[in-house]
Protein backbone atom coordinates (compact mmCIF):
# COMPACT_ATOMS: atom_id res chain seq x y z
CA UNK A 1 0.00 0.00 0.00
CA UNK A 2 1.61 3.58 -1.31
CA UNK A 3 2.20 6.13 1.74
CA UNK A 4 -0.37 8.22 0.13
CA UNK A 5 -3.55 6.19 -0.26
CA UNK A 6 -6.16 8.16 1.83
CA UNK A 7 -8.79 11.03 0.65
CA UNK A 8 -8.92 14.41 1.85
CA UNK A 9 -12.10 16.17 2.22
CA UNK A 10 -12.52 19.83 3.09
CA UNK A 11 -15.61 20.69 5.36
CA UNK A 12 -18.20 22.35 7.88
CA UNK A 13 -20.69 19.66 7.89
CA UNK A 14 -22.62 21.93 9.31
CA UNK A 15 -24.96 19.75 9.21
CA UNK A 16 -24.23 17.12 7.69
CA UNK A 17 -26.82 15.84 5.53
CA UNK A 18 -26.99 13.13 2.44
CA UNK A 19 -24.83 15.15 -0.15
CA UNK A 20 -22.04 14.87 1.68
CA UNK A 21 -21.98 11.26 2.74
CA UNK A 22 -22.41 10.37 -1.03
CA UNK A 23 -18.77 12.36 -1.76
CA UNK A 24 -17.62 10.51 1.74
CA UNK A 25 -18.27 7.30 0.05
CA UNK A 26 -16.83 8.21 -3.39
CA UNK A 27 -13.78 9.22 -1.56
CA UNK A 28 -13.53 6.09 -0.06
CA UNK A 29 -14.21 4.28 -3.09
CA UNK A 30 -11.43 5.97 -4.91
CA UNK A 31 -8.93 6.06 -1.85
CA UNK A 32 -8.04 2.44 0.01
CA UNK A 33 -6.46 3.91 2.73
CA UNK A 34 -9.85 6.31 4.53
CA UNK A 35 -10.96 9.34 4.52
CA UNK A 36 -9.43 12.50 6.09
CA UNK A 37 -11.84 15.19 6.89
CA UNK A 38 -10.29 18.64 7.65
CA UNK A 39 -13.37 20.10 9.55
CA UNK A 40 -14.28 23.91 10.64
CA UNK A 41 -14.21 23.98 14.43
CA UNK A 42 -17.49 25.66 16.42
CA UNK A 43 -17.23 28.99 14.01
CA UNK A 44 -17.55 28.89 10.54
CA UNK A 45 -16.50 30.05 7.02
CA UNK A 46 -19.97 32.19 7.05
CA UNK A 47 -18.99 34.31 10.28
CA UNK A 48 -21.43 32.53 12.64
CA UNK A 49 -20.84 29.47 14.85
CA UNK A 50 -21.99 26.05 13.72
CA UNK A 51 -25.23 24.93 14.29
CA UNK A 52 -23.62 22.04 16.40
CA UNK A 53 -20.19 21.75 18.24
CA UNK A 54 -17.86 20.17 16.36
CA UNK A 55 -17.01 17.05 18.30
CA UNK A 56 -21.01 16.09 17.29
CA UNK A 57 -20.36 17.12 14.23
CA UNK A 58 -16.72 15.25 14.02
CA UNK A 59 -18.61 12.12 15.21
CA UNK A 60 -21.36 12.55 12.90
CA UNK A 61 -19.09 12.03 10.15
CA UNK A 62 -17.05 9.23 11.29
CA UNK A 63 -20.39 7.42 11.66
CA UNK A 64 -21.10 8.08 7.90
CA UNK A 65 -17.62 6.84 6.82
CA UNK A 66 -15.07 8.76 7.10
CA UNK A 67 -11.76 7.66 8.91
CA UNK A 68 -10.39 10.81 10.74
CA UNK A 69 -11.48 14.21 11.50
CA UNK A 70 -9.15 16.68 12.13
CA UNK A 71 -9.91 20.32 13.22
CA UNK A 72 -9.03 23.51 10.71
CA UNK A 73 -7.65 25.76 12.37
CA UNK A 74 -9.79 28.59 13.48
CA UNK A 75 -7.52 31.19 10.92
CA UNK A 76 -8.47 29.02 8.51
CA UNK A 77 -12.22 28.48 9.29
CA UNK A 78 -13.41 32.08 9.63
CA UNK A 79 -11.53 33.03 6.26
CA UNK A 80 -12.56 33.94 2.94
CA UNK A 81 -13.08 31.14 0.16
CA UNK A 82 -9.52 31.66 -1.09
CA UNK A 83 -7.92 31.29 2.52
CA UNK A 84 -10.06 28.62 3.35
CA UNK A 85 -9.02 26.26 0.62
CA UNK A 86 -5.71 27.54 0.77
CA UNK A 87 -5.62 26.66 4.36
CA UNK A 88 -7.24 23.16 3.97
CA UNK A 89 -5.59 22.37 1.31
CA UNK A 90 -2.12 23.14 3.93
CA UNK A 91 -3.22 21.33 6.29
CA UNK A 92 -4.71 17.75 4.35
CA UNK A 93 -1.22 17.88 2.32
CA UNK A 94 0.90 18.03 5.37
CA UNK A 95 -0.35 14.83 6.61
CA UNK A 96 1.79 12.89 4.36
CA UNK A 97 -1.26 10.44 4.18
CA UNK A 98 -3.74 11.84 1.29
CA UNK A 99 -3.70 10.88 -2.72
CA UNK A 100 -6.62 12.93 -3.40
CA UNK A 101 -8.87 16.22 -2.64
CA UNK A 102 -12.19 15.49 -3.35
CA UNK A 103 -14.62 17.69 -3.39
CA UNK A 104 -18.99 18.41 -3.89
CA UNK A 105 -19.29 20.34 -7.06
CA UNK A 106 -22.38 21.33 -8.59
CA UNK A 107 -20.97 20.57 -12.70
CA UNK A 108 -18.59 17.78 -11.42
CA UNK A 109 -16.63 17.85 -13.88
CA UNK A 110 -12.63 18.36 -12.77
CA UNK A 111 -10.80 19.10 -15.99
CA UNK A 112 -13.55 22.13 -16.56
CA UNK A 113 -13.06 23.89 -12.83
CA UNK A 114 -8.93 23.17 -13.75
CA UNK A 115 -9.67 25.84 -16.45
CA UNK A 116 -11.00 27.39 -13.98
CA UNK A 117 -8.72 27.54 -11.88
CA UNK A 118 -5.97 28.03 -14.73
CA UNK A 119 -7.72 30.83 -16.00
CA UNK A 120 -7.97 32.78 -12.38
CA UNK A 121 -4.21 32.05 -12.16
CA UNK A 122 -3.19 34.00 -15.21
CA UNK A 123 -1.57 37.30 -15.35
CA UNK A 124 -4.31 38.55 -17.78
CA UNK A 125 -7.18 37.84 -15.57
CA UNK A 126 -5.80 39.55 -12.83
CA UNK A 127 -5.46 42.56 -14.99
CA UNK A 128 -8.98 42.29 -15.76
CA UNK A 129 -10.33 42.02 -12.41
CA UNK A 130 -8.67 45.25 -11.44
CA UNK A 131 -9.83 46.67 -14.05
CA UNK A 132 -13.63 45.73 -12.96
CA UNK A 133 -12.93 46.49 -9.33
CA UNK A 134 -11.89 49.87 -10.49
CA UNK A 135 -15.11 50.30 -11.89
CA UNK A 136 -16.77 49.96 -8.80
CA UNK A 137 -17.98 46.55 -9.11
CA UNK A 138 -17.78 44.18 -6.02
CA UNK A 139 -15.00 41.52 -6.07
CA UNK A 140 -17.10 38.47 -6.94
CA UNK A 141 -18.38 40.15 -10.11
CA UNK A 142 -15.14 41.70 -11.17
CA UNK A 143 -13.34 38.11 -11.27
CA UNK A 144 -16.87 36.77 -12.42
CA UNK A 145 -16.25 39.08 -15.73
CA UNK A 146 -12.69 39.09 -16.10
CA UNK A 147 -12.76 35.07 -16.16
CA UNK A 148 -15.71 35.23 -18.38
CA UNK A 149 -13.28 37.55 -21.06
CA UNK A 150 -11.16 34.43 -21.54
CA UNK A 151 -13.29 31.40 -20.63
CA UNK A 152 -16.67 32.81 -22.27
CA UNK A 153 -19.82 31.10 -20.89
CA UNK A 154 -18.50 28.66 -19.19
CA UNK A 155 -16.37 30.52 -16.40
CA UNK A 156 -19.84 32.41 -16.05
CA UNK A 157 -22.14 29.79 -14.83
CA UNK A 158 -18.70 27.77 -12.63
CA UNK A 159 -18.15 31.14 -10.60
CA UNK A 160 -22.24 31.70 -9.78
CA UNK A 161 -22.30 28.26 -8.15
CA UNK A 162 -21.27 28.11 -4.50
CA UNK A 163 -19.73 24.76 -4.62
CA UNK A 164 -18.03 25.30 -7.87
CA UNK A 165 -16.55 28.43 -6.77
CA UNK A 166 -14.82 26.63 -3.69
CA UNK A 167 -14.17 23.75 -5.86
CA UNK A 168 -12.20 26.52 -7.97
CA UNK A 169 -10.23 27.95 -5.29
CA UNK A 170 -8.91 24.49 -3.99
CA UNK A 171 -7.65 23.98 -7.62
CA UNK A 172 -6.06 27.36 -7.45
CA UNK A 173 -3.99 26.63 -4.47
CA UNK A 174 -3.09 22.76 -5.38
CA UNK A 175 -1.16 24.73 -8.17
CA UNK A 176 0.05 27.31 -6.54
CA UNK A 177 1.52 25.10 -3.34
CA UNK A 178 2.85 22.75 -5.93
CA UNK A 179 0.28 20.22 -3.81
CA UNK A 180 0.59 15.89 -4.43
CA UNK A 181 -3.26 15.74 -4.00
CA UNK A 182 -4.93 14.57 -7.37
CA UNK A 183 -8.72 16.50 -7.35
CA UNK A 184 -11.32 14.81 -7.68
CA UNK A 185 -15.22 16.33 -8.52
CA UNK A 186 -17.79 15.26 -7.30
CA UNK A 187 -21.45 15.99 -8.72
CA UNK A 188 -23.25 17.63 -6.31
CA UNK A 189 -26.58 15.81 -4.81
CA UNK A 190 -29.50 18.05 -3.60
CA UNK A 191 -29.77 21.63 -3.42
CA UNK A 192 -27.05 24.44 -3.21
CA UNK A 193 -26.58 27.08 -0.70
CA UNK A 194 -30.00 28.95 -1.21
CA UNK A 195 -32.69 29.49 1.52
CA UNK A 196 -35.11 26.65 0.02
CA UNK A 197 -33.53 24.48 -2.21
CA UNK A 198 -33.80 21.00 -0.71
CA UNK A 199 -31.53 19.53 0.84
CA UNK A 200 -28.37 21.70 1.78
CA UNK A 201 -27.26 22.51 4.95
CA UNK A 202 -28.86 26.34 5.15
CA UNK A 203 -31.91 24.11 4.11
CA UNK A 204 -31.70 22.02 7.71
CA UNK A 205 -30.41 25.02 9.21
CA UNK A 206 -33.22 26.89 8.64
CA UNK A 207 -35.61 23.80 9.21
CA UNK A 208 -33.70 23.40 12.65
CA UNK A 209 -34.15 26.98 13.09
CA UNK A 210 -38.02 26.47 12.77
CA UNK A 211 -37.97 23.22 14.77
CA UNK A 212 -38.59 21.13 12.06
CA UNK A 213 -37.32 17.13 12.17
CA UNK A 214 -34.90 16.95 10.07
CA UNK A 215 -33.29 13.67 10.73
CA UNK A 216 -34.25 11.89 7.49
CA UNK A 217 -32.51 14.26 5.40
CA UNK A 218 -29.29 12.76 7.23
CA UNK A 219 -27.10 9.71 7.09
CA UNK A 220 -28.67 6.97 9.62
CA UNK A 221 -25.49 7.32 11.81
CA UNK A 222 -24.89 10.66 11.69
CA UNK A 223 -28.74 11.55 12.35
CA UNK A 224 -28.46 9.45 15.69
CA UNK A 225 -25.24 11.59 16.76
CA UNK A 226 -27.47 14.87 15.95
CA UNK A 227 -30.35 13.80 18.00
CA UNK A 228 -28.39 12.71 20.60
CA UNK A 229 -26.70 15.71 20.80
CA UNK A 230 -30.04 17.88 20.75
CA UNK A 231 -31.28 16.03 23.65
CA UNK A 232 -28.65 16.36 25.64
CA UNK A 233 -28.84 20.05 25.22
CA UNK A 234 -25.74 20.46 22.48
CA UNK A 235 -27.75 22.09 19.93
CA UNK A 236 -28.86 23.41 17.75
CA UNK A 237 -27.19 26.37 18.62
CA UNK A 238 -28.47 29.92 17.33
CA UNK A 239 -27.56 31.97 19.23
CA UNK A 240 -29.19 35.56 20.14
CA UNK A 241 -26.83 38.54 19.13
CA UNK A 242 -26.11 40.03 23.03
CA UNK A 243 -22.77 38.14 24.07
CA UNK A 244 -21.54 38.80 20.43
CA UNK A 245 -22.49 42.74 20.29
CA UNK A 246 -20.95 43.07 23.97
CA UNK A 247 -18.04 42.06 22.89
CA UNK A 248 -18.00 44.02 19.92
CA UNK A 249 -18.27 47.27 22.08
CA UNK A 250 -15.44 46.46 24.40
CA UNK A 251 -12.84 48.96 24.30
CA UNK A 252 -10.36 47.75 21.22
CA UNK A 253 -12.04 45.34 20.18
CA UNK A 254 -12.68 46.54 17.03
CA UNK A 255 -8.61 47.70 16.32
CA UNK A 256 -6.82 45.69 13.81
CA UNK A 257 -9.71 43.78 12.38
CA UNK A 258 -8.77 41.07 9.89
CA UNK A 259 -10.22 41.95 6.12
CA UNK A 260 -10.24 45.99 6.46
CA UNK A 261 -9.88 47.33 3.42
CA UNK A 262 -10.94 51.33 2.46
CA UNK A 263 -12.52 51.55 5.73
CA UNK A 264 -14.50 49.07 6.42
CA UNK A 265 -13.67 49.11 10.23
CA UNK A 266 -14.14 52.35 10.80
CA UNK A 267 -17.70 51.70 9.40
CA UNK A 268 -18.02 49.00 11.62
CA UNK A 269 -16.79 50.88 14.55
CA UNK A 270 -19.99 53.62 13.59
CA UNK A 271 -21.87 51.00 13.27
CA UNK A 272 -21.43 48.90 16.30
CA UNK A 273 -24.50 50.99 18.08
CA UNK A 274 -26.57 49.42 16.47
CA UNK A 275 -29.30 47.30 17.98
CA UNK A 276 -28.00 44.09 16.56
CA UNK A 277 -25.92 41.93 14.21
CA UNK A 278 -28.00 42.70 11.03
CA UNK A 279 -28.33 45.81 12.08
CA UNK A 280 -24.59 45.74 12.40
CA UNK A 281 -24.22 44.19 8.72
CA UNK A 282 -26.65 46.21 6.97
CA UNK A 283 -25.40 49.76 7.77
CA UNK A 284 -21.12 48.37 6.69
CA UNK A 285 -22.12 46.53 3.75
CA UNK A 286 -21.78 47.84 0.20
CA UNK A 287 -22.19 47.33 -2.78
CA UNK A 288 -18.35 46.14 -3.17
CA UNK A 289 -18.09 44.19 -0.07
CA UNK A 290 -20.40 41.24 0.85
CA UNK A 291 -22.19 40.50 3.98
CA UNK A 292 -20.54 37.25 4.69
CA UNK A 293 -16.94 39.72 4.67
CA UNK A 294 -18.08 41.62 6.73
CA UNK A 295 -19.94 39.01 9.12
CA UNK A 296 -16.31 36.95 9.51
CA UNK A 297 -14.77 40.20 10.22
CA UNK A 298 -17.28 40.86 13.36
CA UNK A 299 -17.27 37.49 14.33
CA UNK A 300 -12.82 37.78 14.20
CA UNK A 301 -13.59 40.94 16.42
CA UNK A 302 -15.91 38.79 18.83
CA UNK A 303 -13.17 35.94 19.30
CA UNK A 304 -10.14 38.25 19.37
CA UNK A 305 -8.45 37.55 16.28
CA UNK A 306 -6.37 40.13 14.97
CA UNK A 307 -5.19 40.59 11.34
CA UNK A 308 -1.69 38.81 12.08
CA UNK A 309 -3.36 35.78 13.52
CA UNK A 310 -5.02 35.42 9.85
CA UNK A 311 -0.99 34.82 8.71
CA UNK A 312 -0.39 32.19 11.24
CA UNK A 313 0.56 29.10 9.20
CA UNK A 314 -1.20 26.13 9.59
CA UNK A 315 1.44 24.49 12.19
CA UNK A 316 -0.27 21.71 14.28
CA UNK A 317 -3.02 18.68 13.45
CA UNK A 318 -5.45 18.93 15.97
CA UNK A 319 -7.46 15.51 16.07
CA UNK A 320 -10.94 15.61 16.37
CA UNK A 321 -12.47 12.13 15.89
CA UNK A 322 -11.59 8.57 14.43
CA UNK A 323 -12.65 5.18 13.95
CA UNK A 324 -10.60 2.51 13.79
CA UNK A 325 -9.07 2.81 10.21
CA UNK A 326 -8.80 6.44 11.42
CA UNK A 327 -6.16 5.67 14.10
CA UNK A 328 -4.57 3.85 12.34
CA UNK A 329 -3.92 6.79 9.36
CA UNK A 330 -2.93 8.82 12.52
CA UNK A 331 0.26 6.72 13.74
CA UNK A 332 0.96 6.80 10.00
CA UNK A 333 0.73 10.65 9.96
CA UNK A 334 2.75 10.81 13.16
CA UNK A 335 5.53 9.06 11.08
CA UNK A 336 4.79 11.26 7.68
CA UNK A 337 3.90 14.49 8.80
CA UNK A 338 6.51 17.53 10.36
CA UNK A 339 3.53 18.83 12.19
CA UNK A 340 2.92 17.87 15.59
CA UNK A 341 -0.53 16.11 15.78
CA UNK A 342 -2.37 16.65 19.39
CA UNK A 343 -4.51 14.16 20.50
CA UNK A 344 -4.20 15.73 24.16
CA UNK A 345 -5.20 18.80 24.52
CA UNK A 346 -2.21 19.87 27.34
CA UNK A 347 0.24 19.24 24.67
CA UNK A 348 -0.67 22.21 22.62
CA UNK A 349 1.14 24.07 25.32
CA UNK A 350 4.53 23.34 23.67
CA UNK A 351 3.62 24.35 20.35
CA UNK A 352 5.52 26.89 18.69
CA UNK A 353 5.28 28.75 14.82
CA UNK A 354 2.15 30.62 16.10
CA UNK A 355 0.30 27.49 16.43
CA UNK A 356 0.24 28.32 20.36
CA UNK A 357 -1.63 31.26 19.56
CA UNK A 358 -4.19 29.71 17.61
CA UNK A 359 -4.78 26.61 19.80
CA UNK A 360 -5.15 29.62 22.30
CA UNK A 361 -7.97 31.71 20.55
CA UNK A 362 -9.59 28.04 19.67
CA UNK A 363 -9.73 27.00 23.51
CA UNK A 364 -10.76 30.81 24.37
CA UNK A 365 -13.95 30.49 21.28
CA UNK A 366 -14.62 26.99 22.50
CA UNK A 367 -15.71 28.68 25.90
CA UNK A 368 -17.53 32.06 24.43
CA UNK A 369 -19.35 29.36 21.86
CA UNK A 370 -20.61 27.13 25.13
CA UNK A 371 -22.32 30.22 26.26
CA UNK A 372 -24.40 29.34 23.30
CA UNK A 373 -25.79 26.02 24.78
CA UNK A 374 -27.74 25.20 27.94
CA UNK A 375 -27.39 23.77 31.72
CA UNK A 376 -23.77 22.23 32.09
CA UNK A 377 -22.46 22.20 28.88
CA UNK A 378 -22.04 26.04 29.53
CA UNK A 379 -19.28 25.55 31.63
CA UNK A 380 -15.24 26.81 30.25
CA UNK A 381 -12.28 25.53 29.78
CA UNK A 382 -13.56 22.46 28.10
CA UNK A 383 -10.84 22.48 25.32
CA UNK A 384 -7.69 22.05 27.36
CA UNK A 385 -9.67 18.71 28.67
CA UNK A 386 -11.49 17.66 25.83
CA UNK A 387 -10.06 13.90 24.21
CA UNK A 388 -10.91 13.03 20.33
CA UNK A 389 -14.00 10.89 20.11
CA UNK A 390 -13.37 7.11 19.10
CA UNK A 391 -15.86 5.39 17.05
Amino acid sequence: MSARDAAGIICEFDPMHLGHAHVIGEAAQQCPGGVVCAMSGDFVQRGEPAVFPKQVRAEAAVRAGASLVIELPLNVSLSSAEGFAAGGVRLLESLGVCSHLVFGSECGDTQLLQRAADCLLSPETERGLIAHLRAGVSYAAARERAAAERMGGDAARLLKSPNDILAVEYLKAIRQDKAALIPLAVERRGGGHGEDEGLSSTALRKALREGGEVWESMPAGAAEVYRRAASAGLGPVFPDDTAIMARLRMPGALEDIPFDAEGLSNRIKRAVSEPDLEAVTAAVKTKRYARTRIRRMLMCAALGIRAADMEIPVSYVRVLAADERGRALLRRISEASPLPVITKPASAKRLTGGGERIFALTASAADFYALFMTGGHRSGGGEWRRSPVMV
